[in-house]
């Protein structure tokens, strides 16, 4: 054998070890990549992991971004955002492929940013949240004003100072970061806090919110672009002014809020009236109510006078009434000479009276000695006697009757149990009586010469009338007629045996020999 025949000497590699070989040499040598590229093929990963490709218009390169790296991006992956990552390079050994774990992500450049934001703008408005009519108003005289923004910045002073100077009221301050990666979470946990606060707590809950930060670039305010954020927003039920930036400057938060301000100081003018202004308000209402009903007042009056012109005084309605009431005085009679003649017939009355009553004493008393004379003591003995004899009889019959008392009693408390055996008795003898009716229904039932017709038979009836009980009573072209229970039918009857077929057949007798494998109980 040859050297060009014979097998070489080098080691010969597993898949596995080639795969995992070419893996730490492509660590090693790519284990800090810088890399710039659009995005395509975003998927989010239920478990937290984002898989991605970056690719520009020659070559595109796989990508994943572990869970715990996500939190830490300065963007959200899209699709087709234009970014720009650091990671390292590695492989898949179960595909054979080779990709980039990344580490840091952010924007290519503020065309990028935007271009990002035009699309979740357009997203979220194809869901309606930017809609005037999902947006609160405003309330008119706040109690309680609630204030997210950083509590060092010159954004609070502003605010604070605005609000003490037109409407002081109470303010509530919820300090947050508005720069950076924590900033747009800790927004979000601040309105979501403010709307958790249960009305009429001990803590008191605002009527109205303001989102506040001073101006900045793009990537300062990127933080209020979030979409969490946005969705914290709309989710509120505390009506809230977004004051985030200058007057150019607009955010996401801004599309969402109920108000825009376009500076801090603006939203705190917004939130609260001025309470000078208020007072002079209502002075002015006040002096407008007294002209109003000074004028009232004075033009009833007026009214009045002129009415009290068109009516007599009060003198010349009362001097005619006055004049005939003198008159019907002076023509009244004494009082004396009134009760004169009628104090005569009283006492002439009284005199007769007191000659009739005189009269009536004297007849009763005489009527009064005739009866007396009349009860002599014999009389009223006899009287006695016999009231006495009857008042014993009368006794005699009450201790008898006392006596059969308690045997009345006694009987009186036997009638609730005689009335309930009475009706248990009667009870059981219309059970009884049910049943047997019943009996003699079933027995009625079964005698019934049409009940056959009702299971399917039918009564032959011969020539003459009667019921043919067997076939012996039958000949040969006998004319008879089929009873059934929907009808009659007319038949001859044929003296030939019946064929086989319609030969009813015995029943088989049911074995009563046990079967081989089956024991006897016996």
């Amino acid at each position: 054998m040859t050297d060009a025949e014979s097998p070489s000497h080098a080691p010969a590699y597993s898949v596995s070890e080639l795969a995992f070989a070419l893996k730490r040499t492509l660590e090693e040598a790519y284990g800090f990549v810088r890399l710039r590229g659009e995005l395509s093929k975003v998927t989010h990963h239920s478990n937290g992991h984002v898989y991605l490709t970056i690719k520009d218009d020659k070559a595109a390169l796989d990508g994943v971004v572990w869970k715990t790296s996500v939190r830490g991006l300065g963007v959200r992956p899209e699709q087709g955002l234009e970014v720009i990552v650091t990671g390292k390079i590695t492989t898949y050994p179960a595909g054979s492929r080779y990709q980039i774990v990344i580490d840091t992500m952010e924007a290519a450049g503020v065309g990028a940013l935007l271009a990002q934001l035009e699309r979740l703008k357009a997203k979220l408005a194809g869901e309606g949240l930017f809609e005037a009519s999902r947006k609160a108003p405003l309330p008119s005289m706040p109690a309680v004003v609630g204030v997210i923004t950083s509590p060092t910045g010159a954004v609070i002073r502003d605010i604070l100072h605005r609000i003490r100077d037109r409407w002081p009221c109470r303010v509530m301050v919820w300090p947050v970061v508005v720069q950076g990666d924590q900033a747009a979470a800790q927004v979000a946990a601040a309105i979501a806090g403010f709307n958790a606060i249960a009305p009429g707590g001990t803590v008191p809950r605002p009527d109205v919110l303001i989102v506040a930060r001073g101006g900045g670039s793009v990537e300062d305010l990127w933080a209020f672009n979030d979409e969490a954020l946005a969705r914290a927003v709309v989710a509120g039920t505390i009506p809230l002014i977004s004051a985030v930036g200058h007057e150019t400057d607009t955010t996401l938060i801004d599309f969402v809020s109920d108000r825009r301000a376009p500076t801090p100081t603006a939203a705190a003018e917004m939130a609260t009236p001025v309470l000078a202004e208020l007072k002079s308000l209502i002075a002015d209402y006040e002096r407008r109510l007294s002209r109003c009903g000074g004028r009232a007042v004075e033009e009833r009056r007026t009214r009045l006078i002129s009415a009290a012109r068109g009516l007599p005084r009060p003198a010349d309605l009362l001097a005619l009434a006055q004049q005939r009431l003198d008159i019907a005085v002076r023509g009244l009679p004494r009082a004396d000479d009134l009760t004169a003649p009628a104090r005569r017939r009283f006492d002439a009355a009284a005199g007769r009276l007191d000659a009739a009553l005189a009269r009536n004493t004297a007849v009763h008393a005489q009527d009064l000695l005739k009866v007396t004379a009349r009860l002599s003591p014999e009389t009223l003995n006899r009287q006695g006697a016999a009231k006495a004899e009857r008042l014993a009889g009368l006794g005699g019959r009450l201790d008898v009757a006392a006596r059969r008392a308690p045997d009345r009693v006694a009987q009186h408390a036997r009638l609730p149990a005689l009335w309930d055996r009475l009706n248990a008795a009667g009870q059981r003898r219309l059970t009884r009586d049910r049943e047997r009716l019943n009996g003699l229904d079933k027995l009625r039932l079964s005698l019934d010469p049409n009940r056959p017709l009702e299971l399917g038979f039918a009564l032959v009836h011969r020539a003459d009338g009667s019921i043919a009980r067997s076939a012996a009573q039958l000949s040969a072209g006998e004319l008879v007629k089929l009873q059934f229970k929907a009808g009659e039918r007319a038949a001859v009857i044929d003296g030939t045996p019946l064929p086989a077929a319609l030969t009813p057949r015995p029943a088989k007798p049911r074995s009563t020999t046990p079967k081989a494998d089956q024991g006897d109980l016996f």
